[in-house]
């Protein structure tokens, strides 16, 4: 493996995978970063690597140009970040969801049979989700043996990103492993999610809007973890295999609000709570024993310590 692809990766996860495996491992890989710049993206969450990668703004949605990639840098591993990944958006523009993740996906991989071809030990790792398995009670933890269960239009299209990714090992031998991860946070996430917004708001003096009554459940990965998660299954992962990766940080959302507004030093008088999302699943916790028992992985951080990370990397953005 020298030549890597990684889509997606001017956006939140991508960015921080990119600049741990460039800290890392110096100049022992080439990097390609391949992202069509969508809202989410920005280039400047690549600034520690910036030299060090090059970039091509191309969507993956496009085979001729995946094709043309892949043969140009001469790929032989693709990680693959790229999707739309807010839940929201998701119930308003369903369709969106299923063009960039199902069917951007299948064209990507299909890109890469047809120019490692079928059985290449060329590696391909899929970055999902756990929301793919749907909802939990306050029992119990997503196993990677559990069938798929999406309820949201992003979940069902990361789930059909899945099947996808899963056949084309299956049928066509091709060297695939599928990572399935908890709530990610951390630097360089779009502030329209959960944390980041909470942080703007909180240090701006604004009322923090909580669905339903904050007691929805979530198990927080700091994303640096994540990203070593993610370069441990690209070194040593099984084929074929799927790989769960969580953080061991339960913690119902309106806890983890609170948590912000006591590092900020702010009241709980700025919690206003709203109509309750659509859809909204109740409780997801990792089982990510496998990542530890096959490949010696577990998260470093407490959502505390990583909460206390990422408040002060906002501020210093001047949150």
């Amino acid at each position: 493996m020298k030549n890597i692809l990684v889509t997606g990766g001017a956006g939140f996860i991508g960015s921080n995978f990119v600049n741990h495996m460039v800290e890392k491992y110096g100049d022992k890989y080439t990097y390609v970063v391949y992202d069509k710049m969508t809202y989410a993206a920005n280039m400047e969450n690549l600034a520690p690597s910036e030299g060090k990668y090059e970039f091509v703004k191309e969507d993956i949605c496009d085979l001729e140009k995946d094709v043309e990639t892949l043969k140009k840098y001469n790929i032989d591993a693709v990680v693959h970040f790229a999707a739309e990944s807010h839940v929201d958006n998701s119930i308003k523009r369903p369709l969106t969801f299923t063009e960039n993740n199902v069917m951007g996906t299948n064209t990507l991989i299909e890109a890469c049979r047809q120019v490692w071809g079928e059985g290449s030990p060329n590696r391909f790792v899929h970055v999902s989700t756990d929301e793919v398995y749907g909802t939990l009670g306050d029992n119990g933890f997503f196993v990677e043996t559990l069938p798929l269960a999406p309820n949201s239009p992003y979940s069902a299209s990361k789930a059909g990103s899945d099947l996808v990714v899963r056949a084309y090992g299956e049928t066509f031998n091709m060297n695939v492993c599928i990572t399935r991860c908890s709530n990610n946070y951390g630097p360089n996430q779009h502030e329209e999610k959960l944390i980041p917004l909470m942080i703007k708001k909180a240090k701006a003096g604004e009322n923090l809007p909580v669905y339903g009554k904050g007691n929805n459940v979530r198990d927080w990965l700091y994303v640096l973890d994540h990203c070593i998660a993610i370069d441990t299954v690209l070194q040593k992962g099984l084929k074929g295999e799927v790989y769960n990766i969580g953080g061991n940080n339960e913690k119902a959302n309106l806890d983890v609000v609170k948590l912000i507004l006591k590092t900020l030093g702010k009241s709980e008088d700025l919690i206003t709570y709203v109509q309750d999302r659509k859809g909204h699943d109740y409780r997801y916790a990792i089982d990510s024993s496998k990542m530890k028992r096959e490949l010696g992985w577990q998260p470093s951080l407490t959502v505390e310590e990583g909460m206390a990370k990422t408040i002060a990397w906002y501020l210093n953005k001047q949150y």
